[in-house]
């Protein structure tokens, strides 16, 4: 058999193959084509000449493609692009390493602490990231530095320095070094190669802290006015605003407290979202992207899920009107789990109201871009939470429980765990039952295959669709909606509000 029949024998290789032949962009961030005959690697719809199948290897990260000895194409930018959604859809080692490594665990805590949070040896974890991936723990890393840095060299004008720092890199030498390795070229010229690219504004007397515009890539098609909304419509007042097509909050990242504001744009085949953020340092760029992200659901394979959810006749109305659905995600986890004790089992104002009292009482001041409070801390809550909440005693005692669980690390809730650790260590604790477990599952670590269905909203939706309304019904139903349930359920909550 010819090495090229042979490698097309490979159902895999052939898939992607036939997707990058037809330069499909809904496949971009998903796989990168790695071209041995040049040495670069590629987005799938790079509209260069399409290389024979002997001279290509398809890799899941850049990582593995700079580990093979590619550089990255300067005319597609493979790293320009949205990223994968595996990370949400797998919920195995690897999956869980690519969320906690995208956030910036190796820059802040190395890769002994990324392997600590994941609860494996640093050896365990380098051996399955290389045989999942094609590339260890550090390597990974080190290839999420060089997409901040390119980030951040398009986007902004801060100094080459601080752009090196910034990215997590530990020396400018490192920096420099690595830049030319992965682009070939040097960050003066990468950064002059930008067209249209942004303004950035650092704040007198805080070299650290700026305010710069960016372009996050969403994979189409975007509902981003219902996500957007969602957010708006639960904004907790002094931490978060919303409405017309935007919102805009502050939050705590690592390195001090930031405002953030999104919007939409792009068009429908290519949308992105306008992100205007102040960072107290700019080092925390690479969380907030990845957290926004999280946020807003836009690495989802959008168009695989309609396809999916459309097959059943009694969604494909609702997909039709409301292509590429999104599931909100989280920016603090810790944050979606209080919301989720205090909103359970009352109206969505009802809870804004007691979110905000909680806040405006606890919360850490600020004075940032008009929001004047941070969401409270478990601590503040474990500390403080008595005197401020209101209503049964049981409830109240959850809540102020959890938050001290939290405070002392006896629960830990990030983007690294597993769906099935994360919901176990929930429901051990009074007061917390399946519908909060799941809820913060769906918002925290992205989990797409989560049916609410003992939530009131989503089994009214059901019922104007003519589904069944009760929860054995809907769940025995609902399995034909693997793996894409959480998605059916936002469209069961819009079925809800029609």
């Amino acid at each position: 058999m010819a090495p090229e029949t042979d490698k097309l024998a490979d159902p895999v290789f052939a898939e992607r193959y036939r997707a990058m032949s037809a330069r499909d962009a809904r496949f971009d961030g998903q796989f990168i084509t790695g071209v041995h005959s040049t040495g670069i690697y590629c987005r799938p719809s790079c509209p260069a000449v399409s290389p024979k199948p002997t001279n290509v290897t398809f890799y899941l990260t850049a990582a593995a493609a700079h580990e093979a000895g590619l550089r990255a194409c300067k005319r597609c930018l493979p790293d320009a692009v949205p990223g994968s959604p595996e990370w949400n859809v797998r919920d195995d080692l690897a999956a869980r390493a690519m969320r906690l490594i995208a956030d910036g665990t190796v820059e802040r805590e190395g890769v002994p602490g990324l392997a600590h949070r994941l609860g494996y040896t640093p050896r365990h974890l380098g051996r399955v990231l290389v045989a999942e991936l094609g590339a260890g723990p550090l390597a990974l890393a080190r290839a999420h530095r060089a997409q901040t840095a390119r980030l951040l060299l398009a986007g902004t004008e801060l100094s080459i320095t601080d752009v090196a720092f910034a990215a997590g890199f530990t020396s400018v030498r490192q920096f420099n070094e690595t830049m030319a390795d992965i682009y070939r070229t040097t960050p003066g010229d990468i950064r002059a190669a930008a067209k249209g690219r942004p303004a950035v504004r650092s704040h007198p007397g805080a070299s650290r802290a700026a305010s710069l515009t960016l372009r996050l890539p969403a994979r189409a098609p975007f509902d981003g006015a219902a996500v957007l909304g969602f957010l708006a419509a639960r904004a907790v007042t002094g931490v978060e605003v919303g409405g017309d097509g935007a919102y805009a909050r502050a939050l705590a990242l690592p390195n001090g407290p930031a405002v953030v504001s999104l919007s939409l744009g792009g068009t429908d085949a290519s949308p992105h979202v306008v992100c205007e953020a102040t960072l107290s340092d700019v080092a925390d760029l690479a969380p907030l992207v990845a957290r926004i992200r999280r946020l807003l659901d836009l690495d989802a394979d959008a168009q695989a899920i309609d396809e999916a959810l459309a097959s059943d006749p009694a969604l494909a109305p609702s997909v039709a009107a409301a292509p590429g659905r999104r599931v909100p995600g989280a920016v603090d986890a810790e944050e979606i789990l209080f919301r989720a004790l205090i909103g359970q089992q009352v109206s969505v104002p009802a809870a804004r109201t007691a979110l905000a009292r909680l806040t405006d009482a606890l919360g850490e001041p600020v004075d940032l871009g008009g929001f004047t409070r941070l969401f409270p801390t478990a601590r503040q809550i474990a500390e403080h939470g008595r005197e401020v909440l209101r209503g049964p005693a049981k409830r109240i005692d959850a809540i102020v429980d959890t938050a001290r669980a939290l405070a002392t690390g006896e629960l830990v809730i990030d983007v690294g765990e597993s769906r099935e650790e994360l919901e176990a260590r929930l429901l051990a604790l009074p007061g917390i039952g399946p519908w909060t477990a799941g809820y913060v599952a769906m918002r925290v670590l992205g989990s797409p295959d989560i049916l609410l269905t003992s939530d009131l909203v989503i089994r009214q939706g059901a019922a104007k669709l003519g589904l069944p309304s009760e929860a054995r019904g809907l769940a025995e139903y609902g399995a034909r909606w693997a793996p894409w349930r959480s998605y059916a359920g936002m469209h069961l909550w819009r079925s809800s509000q029609a």
